[in-house]
């Protein structure tokens, strides 16, 4: 007669535990979450767009919103929109943003992350903020990442701020007309009309023919009337 097979291991007295039929749906579930796996591969995707370019503004809102809901990846909440959302989902997001940006801001071609790091921080270090943003416009030609900076400190009610970055940054023959736009409406915020106009003149002078400065003009006229 055969001997009958011993189920244990070697030195164990005992038959070899058996996984739960829950352990294993656990594990079932997780390797084959479709989701899951599909917002990991779109995190990478994203992180290789910002590598190649770290002032990918849509990468990085997107990657920002992934990050901020970690394993939550029902809720999506726009970084660009933050300031609209419940407290404790803004506070989330604009961590998550602030660690992508520090990730991101040693690049030296990185002028995005930048100003997003001076949006976050304004409120509590201006001056830093500030810093910040001259650093962004310094390492970006076209005027984008002043026309950013710009509209950003408008956005918190800093207008003489944007007009001390614009006056120091901005070049009217190279930049877009956007970011004389943005200084001269600075100028007109911060009660400073005669300075506003003679921004102006300067856009219209290296603007593109044909473009129109008409709600600019309207704006300074509003700025010299508030004056009385």
């Amino acid at each position: 007669m055969s001997e009958p097979i011993d189920s244990t291991e070697p030195g164990s007295t005992e038959p070899a535990p058996r996984e739960s039929g829950t352990e294993r749906s656990a594990d079932v579930q997780e390797a084959d979450d479709p989701l899951r796996d599909g917002l990991r591969q779109a995190e990478e995707a994203l992180r290789t767009r910002l590598d190649e370019d770290p002032n990918d503004q849509q990468a990085f809102a997107t990657l920002a919103r992934l990050v901020s809901v970690g394993a939550h990846y029902e809720e999506l909440p726009d970084p660009l929109t933050a300031e609209e959302l419940p407290a404790d989902q803004r506070e989330r997001i604009n961590t998550a943003v602030w660690a992508l940006a520090d990730e991101y801001v040693g690049n030296s071609r990185a002028w995005y992350p930048l100003v997003q790091l001076a949006r976050l921080s304004v409120n509590e270090d201006r001056e830093a903020a500030l810093r910040r943003l001259k650093t962004a416009c310094e390492r970006e030609d076209s005027g984008v990442a002043l026309f950013e900076s710009l509209q950003m400190l408008r956005r918190a009610n800093l207008p003489g701020e944007a007009m001390q970055l614009g006056v120091g940054c901005w070049a009217p023959a190279s930049h877009i007309p956007d970011a004389g736009r943005q200084l001269v409406r600075a100028a007109c915020e911060a009660g400073r009309p005669a300075e506003a106009q003679s921004l102006l003149d300067s856009l219209i002078e290296n603007a593109p023919e044909g473009e129109d400065f008409t709600d600019l003009k309207v704006a300074i006229q509003d700025a010299y009337a508030a004056r009385g």
